[in-house]
């Protein structure tokens, strides 16, 4: 297992060899539009600014709402450990002309928004995708917005339209969960579904640039659900990478229809029996399905959460595991990378690194730590 060691707290730059940059867009303005922050390779600039990692205070009381504590002092808490840090990506910068790049879509987990997996989503961009990280508008995130039309009490806007907000909601009492999380990991595929769509009209500068003959769908804990419900509904996904998949709101009627690679890659410490087993349903004779897990790893090991907090309050907070951050984030890329470059039929130097898609490596265990009936993946 790597030992850990003392880095300075942020979000650690790519390690690719483009200059990364983003920018949002919405599909269109109502609740059931798409909202992306796009991430891509861009032109070296010295004038484009980092964006902030929260993008406004709204998302602190989404997370307080999320997490059951107090928004007035959670807001001032997130703001002092939080608040000033960057996305390392330059904010609407050019889009660099470089041939056609394949596409990978995001999806993030319950309570989350779509910045808080830049640490991977920039690794990715600075090694020639375009990544497309969904903001659900669907009461899954912790808090998004949309734009609906001004009522008589609000003041003239100039585009006649006013930001709402939308927040997390909890399971309440008379709620079944699976009725509700299965309603919303649905709506999470047809969102992924329609972003894949949208990718068509949003953008006219990169239009060219986007491969859409090459597309995966990637996506952590409920994200990672997210991406078996959107395979099994669209073929055009080539393959799917899931990051420590909750694997709960699936229906198990939707497993025989995926018929891409799907590679799982898991934490040490959140996994459980029942939880493999669901995974161990995708087993097939045809098509690749592998699984990894990553030594001394959490389930937030995967979200930028683990960089941006200190040793001792990481770890209380379940936010930190006992692998060296940048190493587990590392290992988890280049083992995204090496799968990508196997399925969509990329010509890259990422084969360099398959042997991490079968665990080959002191910090990774090939398949799972958690003790199941013997499964093909």
């Amino acid at each position: 297992m790597g030992n850990s060691r003392s880095n300075p707290l942020g979000i650690p730059p790519a390690k690719g060899p483009n200059v990364v940059g983003c920018t949002d867009f919405m599909g269109d303005h109502t609740a059931q539009g798409s909202f992306i922050r796009l991430y891509y390779p861009c032109q070296q600039t010295d004038k484009a600014r980092k964006p902030d990692w929260v993008p406004c205070r709204e998302y602190f009381n989404g997370l307080a709402d999320f997490m059951k504590i107090n928004r007035t002092l959670s807001e001032k808490i997130f703001n002092y450990f939080f608040g000033s840090f960057k996305i390392p990506a330059c904010l609407d910068a050019p889009f660099k002309p470089n041939g056609r790049c394949p596409v990978v879509i995001f999806s993030h987990g319950l309570g989350a928004f779509r910045t808080l997996y830049s640490t991977i989503c920039t690794e990715l961009a600075s090694q020639g995708f375009i990544v497309a990280s969904v903001e659900h508008r669907d009461e899954s995130a912790s808090a998004t917005y949309y734009f609906c039309k001004k009522t008589e009490n609000v003041p003239m806007p100039p585009d006649n339209l006013v930001k709402e907000w939308m927040y997390y909601r909890p399971l309440q009492q008379e709620d079944s969960e699976f009725t509700l999380r299965n309603r919303q990991v649905r709506s999470f595929s047809v969102v992924c579904l329609n972003c894949y769509t949208r990718l068509f009209v949003l953008w006219i500068t990169p239009l060219n640039s986007m491969d859409l003959g090459r597309i995966a769908a990637m996506g952590h804990s409920f994200g990672g659900a997210t991406v078996i419900e959107a395979l099994s509904k669209e073929a055009r996904f080539k393959c799917g990478i899931a990051l420590d998949a909750w694997m709960f709101p699936l229906d198990d009627k939707i497993f025989p229809q995926v018929k891409q690679p799907v590679f799982f890659i898991n934490s040490e410490r959140f996994q459980w029996v029942a939880n493999i087993n669901q995974m161990g349903k995708l087993d097939s004779a045809v098509t690749q399905r592998k699984m990894i897990t990553i030594r001394g790893t959490v389930h937030q090991s995967f979200t930028d959460f683990t960089f941006l907090t200190g040793k001792w309050f990481g770890k209380l907070m379940k936010l930190k595991g006992e692998i060296d951050p940048e190493l587990a984030i590392d290992l988890s890329n280049k083992a995204t990378l090496a799968f990508l470059q196997r399925h969509l039929g990329l010509e890259k130097k990422f084969n360099q690194w398959d042997p991490l898609i079968d665990g080959q490596d002191e910090d990774l265990i090939e398949g799972t730590n958690v003790t199941v009936l013997q499964s093909a993946i």
